[in-house]
């Protein structure tokens, strides 16, 4: 089970590793540990998918093979960004630009779930979307969320984290 972060931790490490290899300039590595530590929806390929390896760097293509094969199970492509805090009480995710969570899918409804944060977890609650919310391959209308969970609004796949 990954622990709150962990992907993120992950995608830090690539990260730091492409610059100390002179792969990522200093603006560059500044804009993506941004986008990394402040967007709620992740897309890793977008971070780390154009770091190109050269034949010494074993290490980073090791970090980054293990990256996509661990981090994102069963082929979840983005990654939902939690903040386990609790600095937030309440995200409303969806295809309205009013949502906090902002999922460009037709298949997600304007306004298709609520997840409210309570006791030191996550709560997914389906608002009556035209395509179902699943969690772990589980059609769910309420469900509390872990780590490495897989959740499915619509056709859009997101892995928590």
């Amino acid at each position: 089970m990954l622990g709150p972060g962990a992907s993120r931790q992950r995608l830090a490490a690539v990260l730091n590793a492409a610059y100390g290899d002179g792969l990522l300039s200093d603006a560059t590595l500044a804009h993506r540990l941004d986008e990394l530590l402040r967007s709620r929806v992740l897309d890793p390929q977008r971070l780390v998918g154009d770091l190109t390896v050269r034949r010494p760097q074993q290490a980073l293509a090791r970090i980054t093979r293990r990256l996509a094969r661990e981090a994102w199970p069963g082929g979840c492509e983005v990654l939902l960004a939690l903040d386990w805090a609790g600095a937030r009480a309440e995200l409303l995710v969806g295809r309205h630009p009013a949502c906090d969570v902002v999922l460009h899918d037709p298949t997600v409804s304007r306004r298709h779930a609520r997840l409210r944060f309570r006791d030191g977890h996550w709560v997914l609650q389906d608002l009556d979307s035209t395509n179902g919310s699943r969690v772990n391959r589980r059609r769910v209308v309420r469900c509390r969320l872990e780590p490495g969970d897989q959740v499915r609004l619509g056709s859009q796949r997101l892995l928590v984290d």
